[in-house]
């Protein structure tokens, strides 16, 4: 069969169901978008992950004296010059502990007047207010449970806290983001599967008579289905390259409008929609062609 009776064939038959080829077009590019999104967030999740928990800090904080009045192991006052030295020589001691930095109540101090210059409590908090803390960065951030068992509950500490409980919050978040994506992905794939079906139907029924005759002139099954799969295929890969097309001007909106103002936000690059474009159009295409195939085997008969 030549390919441009093929491709002539395949023309008819998109034009014949226009409307039915219009909304398969549009539910496969929102089924692929959709996919292509979801992976994209997981390849996101996956790049903050190794960037912000390789920065990430464990705090050893000390009593102050106002945590004597409201905090049970400070009821001692405020932490000793002697018992944060103590602190500081076991962390030297310890081999996952990369480098340690102490913050004194004044330096601490300053630097919540910094990101909070709005706030009115700096007119009645003063420095003594604030807990002096060693910055602890570890070698492998996920031994953060050995810092908190050796010093918690030690002389003068108020408490141990690791900066990734914060943002493992914003993590859930995303992958229950993800979660949803997927899901509203298999719903909406299903959607395109059943218009591909219909819109397959359509244009067997409305095209017997001239299968029929090609039956007739002794043409083979593949002659027969090849238009029918073909235009399944096209419609697919129309909405794939629109998904596709959605998926970098997000890209490119989150990057250069969202990203500019959030500048402690490590966004992927353009090669991890690249990398899922390919993806989206073979999916795409064997999703028509397959469901073309099963469609023609039962209801194409003469």
């Amino acid at each position: 069969m030549r390919a441009q009776t093929v491709l002539s064939e395949i023309a008819v038959g998109l034009r014949r169901n226009l409307t039915m080829t219009i909304a398969v077009v549009a539910s496969v590019a929102v089924a692929l978008t959709l996919a292509g999104a979801s992976f994209v967030v997981r390849a996101q999740v996956e790049s903050m992950k190794g960037y912000w928990y390789d920065k990430a800090e464990v705090n050893v904080y000390f009593c102050t004296k106002a945590d004597a009045l409201t905090t049970p192991r400070c009821m001692n006052g405020a932490a000793t010059d002697q018992q944060i030295a103590d602190v500081k020589d076991a962390l030297d001691k310890m081999p996952m502990v990369q480098s340690s930095t102490f913050v004194s109540a004044a330096q601490g101090y300053q630097l919540w007047r910094k990101m909070n210059p709005d706030s009115p409590l700096p007119a009645v908090v003063g420095p003594d207010a604030i807990q002096p803390s060693w910055q602890v960065k570890l070698k492998d951030p996920t031994k953060y449970d050995i810092i908190r068992s050796a010093f918690t509950g030690m002389p003068g500490v108020h408490s141990v806290n690791d900066q990734r409980s914060v943002m493992d919050n914003v993590f859930l978040l995303l992958n229950a983001l993800q979660t949803a994506a997927l899901l509203l992905t298999g719903l909406m794939l299903a959607i395109a599967l059943l218009l591909i079906v219909n819109a397959v139907r359509v244009s067997a029924h409305s095209r017997r008579r001239e299968t029929g005759i090609m039956r007739l002139v002794g043409a083979s099954n593949l002659s027969v289905q090849l238009p029918f799969i073909a235009e399944a295929v096209v419609a697919a890969l129309l909405g794939a390259t629109l998904a596709s097309v959605f998926l970098l001007a997000g890209h490119y909106a989150v990057i250069h409008v969202i990203g500019g103002r959030i500048t402690f936000f490590h966004f992927v690059g353009i090669s991890a929609v690249l990398t899922v474009i390919p993806l989206l159009i073979v999916a795409g295409a064997a999703m028509a062609a397959g469901a073309a195939l099963i469609t023609l085997r039962k209801y194409l008969r003469v």
